[in-house]
């Protein structure tokens, strides 16, 4: 238990499977799929955008969560969480820098905003993941 409230486990991860011709499907331990595109203008989801996505949601909710936790969840109104990076020129390809736009909305001053964001921030997962250093596990099957 945390904070005297009882945590709820889900099954995570994920799985990707792609064969010689078509796109990649990702799917989750939950049942939910999600085709990739791989075209530069196609629309939908690639690699990169799940992993701006991912951490633009997480922070969403986090910031949802740290309202609550500071007892200002009657003045939040909603948060908007707008995340791109830039890409490294050169290899290993990687995302050098992330730039994120925390958009609060409620009742709340300039320093209770920020109070927030950087609150939604030490709790975000995929934030404390991707400034980590998270073990890779990698095995080989045929």
């Amino acid at each position: 238990m945390v904070g005297g409230a009882k945590v709820k486990m889900r099954p995570v991860g994920a799985t990707a499977r792609v064969g010689r011709l078509g796109r990649p499907v990702i799917s989750t331990r939950t049942g939910g799929a999600l085709e990739i595109v791989t075209g530069v203008s196609e629309p939908g989801f690639n690699p990169l955008d799940l992993l701006y996505s991912s951490l633009a949601a997480c922070l969403a909710l986090s910031a949802r969560i740290a309202a609550s936790h500071m007892g200002l969840l009657d003045r939040f109104e909603g948060v908007a969480v707008d995340v791109s990076g830039e890409k490294s020129p050169e290899e290993p390809y990687r995302i050098v820098r992330f730039d994120i736009k925390i958009e609060i909305a409620g009742d709340f001053d300039a320093a209770t905003r920020a109070a927030l964001a950087h609150a939604a921030e030490d709790i975000c997962t995929v934030s404390n993941t991707l400034k980590g250093e998270a073990e890779f596990v990698l095995s080989v099957a045929g």
